[in-house]
């Protein structure tokens, strides 16, 4: 058995996954455009009816989830999306950007002070407001498919390297928002609930000790035990997402060297084999191909077979689904009043000053203390960049404001600080790097 290794890890490199980052980034913003304009258009009245007051319920037993359609997509569609960051953290944990104390040290810290200040800046603008005080997790959040998206107009002036090192500090960062979500907006727990969730859990790191490969079987226990004993208990639901990921198997079936040598031998019956005079294989053919088949479904680890399966589903669907539904903020009064309310102002001021100076000083502090150095090709104007573009928080950011405030008003005026700040840190950003003279990369 081999665990994630460098080879198979190329099977998900990180290039393919920055640019259907940046892909559905673009896509990001273009339905977060749709549904601004929507709500705030003559067909608001529907766009609150489809996504806040039409219910959907299914029965469980002798009870009964009903709930809107927006709600389904927050708790149930978004588990989908935190199962697929914790795949990311796992598969960067173990052989990745977050592998190894050098790799891992600049993102990591550089993320601690991305998450740490603008939560700093907000409570510091906020300390006289205890309503509004429960928002302070919203600015530590970073949009890694936004960033990569509208990064990836500049083109070649951004280094690989650096997008590497973003991607991997908005692993790092979305780590400490599972954490603070978990932790800090959870309001009452039903612990006989998640026992049951401890339980099944404990099913599912078993099966994976037995060596249980099958992803129907690590779907089926994480649904129907983990998740709904999630539902129940008073943590948020996408919490279960996370640690169910965490379960999933990365060893291999078969050895690298085993895979090679009989795909080599399976090759070489191929080649051997009589040739047809039709375009259609012969059935010796087939049968050679399909146990090759075979053979690299076992060669893979489980969790990159998700991850490629998962990726393009919450890039292209679950996250602009999620914004069509919770981008939509209808506009009503002064815009200023809004951008300048307590709240809106500590998310502009953390997404923004926040991010860019937590980034950049711990960065820093770290190379100072030639504790790590920055990324090959990559200067300190780059980081700048880079730490505006961090301030970009959309949908963590958006997710987060929906469990921090009870008042819908409240809500609606987080999401308008949100948006300010994000089109804000990506216009700064842009002009930033783009600023930095060429170099051969």
């Amino acid at each position: 058995m081999t665990t994630i290794n460098n080879r198979t890890q190329n099977n998900f490199n990180i290039t393919s996954f920055i640019k259907e980052e940046s892909l559905g980034g673009i896509i990001l913003i273009l339905v977060t455009i749709i549904a601004m304009i929507w709500a705030n258009s003559g067909f608001y009245e529907q766009y609150d009816f489809l996504w806040h007051k039409l219910k959907l319920g299914i029965s469980l037993g002798n009870s009964e989830l009903n709930y809107s359609l927006q709600h389904w997509i927050n708790d149930g569609l978004m588990a989908v999306f935190f199962f697929m960051v914790g795949l990311e953290i796992k598969r960067e944990v173990l052989a990745g950007e977050l592998s190894t104390l050098k790799k891992a040290s600049l993102p990591i810290a550089a993320a601690i002070g991305g998450m740490v200040l603008p939560a700093l800046f907000y409570v510091a603008l906020n300390y006289n407001n205890p309503d509004y005080l429960n928002g302070w997790g919203i600015p530590m959040a970073t949009d890694i498919a936004f960033a990569l998206g509208i990064m990836s107009i500049l083109g070649s002036k951004v280094p690989t390297n650096l997008k590497i090192f973003l991607t991997a500090l908005a692993i790092a960062d979305d780590l400490g928002a599972i954490l603070v979500i978990a932790i800090f907006y959870t309001e009452t727990i039903n612990i006989g609930e998640l026992i049951n969730a401890g339980i099944f859990l404990g099913v599912l790191v078993l099966a994976n000790r037995l060596g249980v490969r099958r992803t129907a079987f690590y779907a089926i226990v994480g649904f129907l035990g983990v998740w709904i004993s999630f539902l129940y208990s008073g943590v948020h639901a996408t919490i279960a997402g996370v640690l169910i990921a965490l379960t999933i198997p990365v060893r291999t079936k078969i050895s690298e060297k085993k895979y090679i040598d009989e795909v080599c031998v399976l090759m070489d019956k191929f080649e051997k084999a009589d040739p047809n005079d039709h375009d259609l294989l012969t059935q010796k053919q087939s049968h050679l191909i399909s146990d090759i088949s075979k053979l690299s479904d076992e060669a893979q680890t489980p969790l990159q077979k998700l991850e490629h399966a998962l990726h393009p589903i919450t890039a292209f669907f679950i996250l602009p689904l999620f914004a069509l539904a919770n981008a939509g903020v209808r506009i009503e009064g002064n815009i200023l009043d809004l951008l300048f309310h307590p709240i809106s102002l500590g998310i502009i001021v953390g997404l923004l000053a926040g991010k860019a100076l937590g980034i950049s000083l711990f960065s820093k502090l770290l190379v100072k203390l030639k504790i790590t150095s920055l990324p090959e090709g990559v200067t300190w104007k780059h980081i700048y960049g880079a730490s505006l573009f961090a301030g970009i928080g959309f949908t963590m950011s958006i997710f987060i404001s929906g469990l921090a405030f009870v008042p819908e008003k409240f809500v609606e005026i987080a999401k308008v600080g949100i948006f300010a700040a994000s089109f804000i840190a990506a216009v700064l950003g842009m002009v930033i790097l783009g600023s930095v003279k060429q170099k051969n990369n």
